[in-house]
């Protein structure tokens, strides 16, 4: 009988065992671990006689431990201006660790745990005040950077159609269509006087928790970056839109999303014009993450018919915007 033990490509590590491990490396009295999500990262649940945590386990190769490092850095930041799930330094005031899992070390971190709910329906004064703490993210971090992925339209269009084709024939009508977005989007965000800086990425109901006294705090940075400000905006929008069955409620909610955004920093008028752009980039650059992703996410629906429902769903977007992409 051969005993060798078969190389693995993602595990999932037990609870029980990080709940040991957690103990131990936090000075944790009993802590209890449960497993939340497994997904491009792995995520656990925290508890403590004292207070609740996440822990989140980056898959092997996912990013290099300066990735890591880049974001921790910009969460010790944010957090004072901010409310956001930061990192905590475990006993010998580390922020990121390792652990030596089949498939080969895989980096640890340790964050505060967002107090509140996820609500998928918000009201109109809700959105404002995400707004507003939006406009503080982008007012602290506008015309700065960090050592990570600089989000260009090659990045968002070019790479993810690359991704994308690994799996999808290039002769589907909408794969001609993304690779056609790329040309209209270069024109777009061709402008020299489109505001950068340091953006989220994946700012939506499902990375905000929300408390019954209206603190939001926000999380998930794992997707950081440089960019133009207008793609968190942009993908913002796009994610109510498709949330919001009523467009003219949608348009209220919207509204008061912007004017929120717009009392802590400001959009020029281009800007403003650039969010359904924006929707769309970061929309494509998503299909290229899952399929970059295939062997841990992706390969339960990574299919002609999944390509096809998303950018149905893209062309509704730009449809409502009267943005037509032509492709042959």
């Amino acid at each position: 009988m051969n005993n060798e033990v078969f190389p693995v490509i993602n595990s999932t590590l037990s609870p029980d065992h990080l709940a040991v491990w957690v103990s131990a490396q936090y000075g944790f009295k009993n802590a209890r671990c449960q497993l939340l999500k497994t997904n491009i990262n792995h995520t656990y649940r925290i508890t403590t006689n004292s207070a609740d945590y996440i822990l989140r386990i980056y898959n092997r190769n996912h990013r290099s431990f300066h990735d890591v490092e880049e974001e921790v850095k910009l969460l010790c930041e944010v957090k004072n201006i901010i409310s956001v799930s930061f990192p905590v330094a475990n006993a010998k005031e580390e922020y990121i660790q390792e652990i030596n899992a089949p498939e080969g070390n895989r980096y640890v971190v340790l964050f505060s745990f967002a107090e509140g709910k996820k609500m998928r329906h918000l009201s109109t004064a809700l959105h404002h005040k995400i707004g507003e703490e939006v406009g503080s993210f982008h007012q602290f971090t506008r015309n700065k950077s960090i050592e990570r992925m600089t989000y260009s339209i090659d990045l968002l269009v070019n790479w993810s159609y690359r991704q994308v084709a690994r799996y999808i024939s290039e002769e589907m009508e909408e794969m001609q269509f993304i690779k056609a977005s790329e040309a209209v989007l270069s024109d777009a965000f061709g402008k020299l006087h489109l505001t950068k800086g340091i953006v989220h990425l994946d700012i939506w109901y499902d990375n905000l928790n929300i408390q019954d006294s209206g603190i939001i705090t926000l999380f998930d940075f794992d997707n950081c970056g440089n960019g133009w400000l207008i793609l968190d905006i942009g993908y913002y929008c796009m994610q109510l839109f498709y949330i919001e069955p009523d467009k003219a409620a949608y348009e209220r909610k919207k509204d008061a999303f912007i004017k929120g955004y717009q009392s802590k920093n400001q959009l020029s008028e281009y800007e403003y014009e650039l969010i359904p752009y924006a929707g769309l980039a970061i929309w494509i650059h998503y299909l290229g993450v899952a399929a970059k992703n295939f062997d841990y996410i992706a390969n339960f629906y990574m299919s002609e018919n999944y390509i096809k429902m998303m950018v149905a769903r893209v062309k509704d977007w730009l449809k409502y915007h009267n943005i037509v992409i032509s492709h042959s």
